[in-house]
This record gives structure tokens, sequence and C-alpha cells, in this order.
């Protein structure tokens, strides 16, 4: 029995993947976050989300372990601990939601919030008077929803640290931190739920290979970018990748 028999995809789906890992690694390396949401909203024209977001989830953690000689310094533990309180009360009811919602309902809500908050920050809107601890564990919940839903969770907590004008090198480290631990005990709840089995392990080991390389791109892209560069980075990107989420969700109807 071939490789080909146990991860039960084309050669082209696979160079496909091999591909949309590798720039989601660099953007991950660069933003901190993006890496979910470049993966579902690239693989999910091949796959089906429930057989995506597993597989997600492994990559993220490796992704992740990756990341740590880069971010280790500038990571706010106040602020993580906090949202992943919100988290870990947000994700089971997410992971539930999974099995019985219509993917492309989600996506697409997911994806116009999204764009509406990114056009408000466009236009300069900023808020530092949200930066309080009720509206860190909202923040929290929210994103653990949409993370067991569909691991797009880094959008609404990098919305957060935004508008509330958090240092781009923070906000990068911080994330970080929160999707490791979080994404962890997403996997954790996905193997005990069923979702998870020896298929998703099958095609998730040989993507790890391509972490590192994308990570260590994405670095240097950081290290020599400027605060406002970062930001308009992060919004565009966040605004592309909702798009092309929506035009996919359409395209299914």
């Amino acid at each position: 029995m071939d490789i080909l028999s146990y991860i039960q995809l084309s050669p082209i789906q696979i160079y496909f993947i091999i591909f949309t890992v590798l720039v989601a690694s660099i953007v991950r390396g660069f933003n901190g976050f993006g890496f979910s949401a470049t993966c579902i909203s690239l693989i999910s024209f091949i796959l089906p989300a429930i057989e995506i977001v597993p597989i997600i989830l492994i990559l993220e953690i490796s992704v992740s372990i990756f990341m740590i000689p880069y971010i280790w310094g500038h990571i706010n533990w106040k602020f993580v601990l906090q949202i992943l309180v919100g988290i870990s009360i947000g994700s089971p009811i997410g992971l539930y939601l999974l099995k019985f919602l219509s993917p492309d309902i989600v996506h697409l809500s997911i994806c116009g919030i999204v764009i509406f908050f990114v056009i408000l920050q466009l236009q300069g809107y900023s808020n530092k008077k949200i930066n309080k601890l009720p509206i860190k564990f909202l923040a929290g919940s929210l994103s653990g929803i949409i993370n067991g839903l569909g691991t797009l969770g880094g959008m609404p907590i990098s919305l957060f640290l935004l508008i509330t004008r958090v240092p781009p090198i923070i906000i990068r480290g911080s994330l970080a931190a929160i999707f490791f631990i979080a994404d962890a005990y997403v996997l954790n709840l996905s193997y005990v739920s069923g979702i998870v089995n020896s298929v998703v392990f099958y095609r998730a080991l040989p993507l790890i290979l391509i972490l590192p390389i994308g990570v260590f791109i994405g670095n240097k892209f950081f290290v020599r970018s400027k605060e406002e560069t970062y930001r308009q980075f992060v919004f565009y990107f966040l605004i592309i990748i909702s798009i092309i989420g929506i035009i996919k969700v359409i395209s299914n109807f």
C-alpha cells in the first residue's frame, strides 16, 4: 500500500496543500497568526472543513513550537492567560457546533465581520478603553468558538490587539503563545469527539517539515518591517483572506 492510499489525496491536491502550508507558515512567522486563516481559506476548495480543522490544529501547534526562539521574550503572559480563560469556554462550543452548523454559513459570517472591523481600522479607528478584563474574556470566548468551528480564532484576537494599539512585537509573541496552548486544547477535544483519526496524522506529519522554513522567512520579513508596515500588512491580509472565503462560499451555492 503506497502513501497516497494512506493520506487519501491526489498528487495535485498534495502539491497544492504543500504550497499553501508554506505560504501560511511565512504569514505566521511574520504576523504571529494567520496560519489557520490562510490554510482554511485555500484548502477548503479541495477538502471539507471537518477534515481540514484537525490537520490545521496539529500544524498550528507545531508552527508555534518553531516560533519559540523568535517570540519568547515578547509575550504578554498576563494577557495570554486572560484570553485563554475565554477560549477554554468557547472552544468546546465551537467544536460542538462544527458538527451541526453549515460550515459555509459560519465561514461567510466570520469573513463579513472581519471585513467590517478591518475597514474601521483602516479609517483610523482605535479604542484603548476596551482593554479591560470582561472584554478580554468575551474576545477569548468568541475566539474559542470560532477556533473550534474553523480554526479562525486568531482573527478576533488580532483585531482586538490592533484596535487597542498594542505594539506589533507583543502582538506576534502573545498570539503565538495563545494559539499554541489553545490549539493543543482543541486538538485534545477533537480527538475525544472522534474528529481526529489516523488519516489526519498521516496527512499532517509530512507537512510539519515545511513549517520551520516558512517561519524563518516570515521572521526575516518581520525584523525588517516598521510598525505601520506591519499593521497595514495585517489589515490587507485579513481582507484578502476574508474575500477569498466569501468567494469560496458563494461558489458552493
